[in-house]
């Protein structure tokens, strides 16, 4: 296992002897085996975990028993804690997807904070073949077949290499102590399912499954490489970039075959769906001036071409909010109050108020539209997050994001307005004063 490790390294050029790794552990077998064998090997490692909170005290039991593993191993540890079910509410995504976000998040700050080179995933042989069939149900294409990459910018998987019974043989072998995540039981998310029901019902065919999976896996990687360099080729021979704009001939686009395949291949990068290539399609013959929207892009179909720009979001000159109470009719309406927190003061969760703590503030507040570059740490989040992330989460369209007004104090944003405030500028048990902002309901 020691030798097959420190070849998977060298032959994908995953990291040098000398680089500084951020291991990703949760306390279960895999992250833990990663561990011991970057740590045998010499590496300099630092680990970092997260407590999700979502299994009570198991899940702080799992942080006391990394931090034990750290301090007796003498290893770096950083350790977070996220309140993932109510973020994952708030955004309107899965706890899973919630948690996955957090967690990558926090450990590329740790890194570009304390200068790690890469960052280490115990991601292993069975989780490839088990994306493999997850993005096989949900229509990726073939991107999405290839499985996960061994190596993506600062994130490394070393294991890949390993399946999880040569991993779970390894770790008896040398008596390494771990935790078990009692929810990896549970069938009810879609990879459990998969893991637990569908590849034993395949090794019932096939015992070498995961073996034979991986092999096509690899194949498919190959493939895909074949299948975009022709898929860049024809884009370069039917496109004309000017003026940051992108024209694809529509005259050349209708001679491809299959058109859908190679439009799809085209715009998705540029956040286009499966559906939407088809509706263009259907204009191909049409008259001009049809539009198409994507989270970040436009494309619109002129006489000859198909242009594709980015988004640019309205911009607007910022107006001001003096420290008053009373009313603001321009540019949007809002009541403004400055409210004392008495003792039986109940916070308003409407989305059209916000209630700010108002010795956080600093006034005059700005209003003016959202810019593409744009944070804020959305109610309920311990990291910054970009606002066009949130939008994109919170399913806005394109018109509608260009409605939206923001509210900053200072160079922070403490409101988008009417959709959420800011967790650094929430009413806490400390707050004496209140600054409340009210779009009128029949507004």
């Amino acid at each position: 296992m020691i030798d097959d490790f420190q070849k998977y390294i060298a032959i994908n050029n995953l990291c040098l002897k000398n680089d500084k790794l951020l291991l990703g552990i949760s306390g279960g077998i895999d992250s833990i085996v990663m561990m011991h064998l970057f740590r045998m090997l010499g590496y300099k490692i630092a680990l970092a975990h997260c407590n999700f909170q979502l299994r009570g005290e198991e899940s702080d039991k799992d942080e006391a028993f990394v931090q034990a593993l750290a301090e007796n191993y003498q290893l770096p540890i950083y350790t977070i804690r996220f309140n993932t079910q109510e973020i994952a509410e708030k955004e309107g995504i899965s706890i899973q997807m919630a948690a996955r976000d957090l967690r990558y998040e926090w450990f590329h700050e740790l890194r570009q904070k304390h200068s790690y080179d890469y960052i280490a995933i115990a991601h292993n042989k069975n989780d490839l073949i088990e994306t493999f069939l997850i993005n096989l149900t949900r229509g990726t294409g073939i991107k999405g077949l290839t499985g996960i990459k061994e190596k993506s910018g600062t994130i490394i998987r070393p294991l890949l290499f390993a399946s999880r019974k040569t991993i779970d043989g390894f770790c008896h072998e040398n008596n390494f102590e771990y935790r078990e995540d009692s929810s990896n039981k549970t069938t009810k998310y879609s990879r459990n399912l998969i893991r637990h029901e569908i590849i034993p019902a395949f090794e019932t065919i096939n015992p070498s499954f995961i073996d034979t999976m991986t092999e096509n896996i690899n194949k498919l990687k190959n493939t895909e490489k074949i299948y975009s360099q022709t898929i860049q080729k024809t884009q370069n021979e039917i496109t004309d970039e000017r003026d940051t704009k992108i024209y694809f001939s529509i005259e050349k686009l209708k001679k491809l075959e299959p058109v859908e395949t190679y439009l799809f291949e085209f715009l998705s990068p540029y956040g286009f769906s499966s559906s939407q290539i088809i509706d263009i399609i259907a204009t191909l013959d049409g008259i001009s001036g049809k539009q198409f929207f994507s989270a970040t892009h436009r494309l619109t179909k002129d006489r000859a071409h198909l242009i594709l720009e980015e988004i640019s979001l309205t911009q607007s000159k910022p107006f001001f909010i003096e420290d008053t109470n009373g009313q603001i009719e321009y540019p949007i309406l809002l009541n403004l109050a400055k409210l004392n927190k008495t003792a039986d003061f109940e916070i308003n969760r409407q989305k059209n108020i916000a209630q700010l703590d108002y010795h956080k503030l600093e006034f005059p507040l700005t209003i003016r539209k959202w810019n593409k570059g744009d944070y804020f740490m959305p109610l309920g989040m311990k990291n910054l997050k970009k606002v066009s992330d949130f939008f994109i989460n919170q399913k806005i369209s394109i018109p509608d994001k260009e409605k939206i007004w923001i509210i900053e104090s200072g160079n922070k944003i403490v409101w988008i307005v009417g959709l959420r405030i800011d967790e650094r500028f929430k009413i806490t048990d400390n707050t004496t004063q209140v600054f409340q902002l009210e779009i009128p309901e029949d507004f």
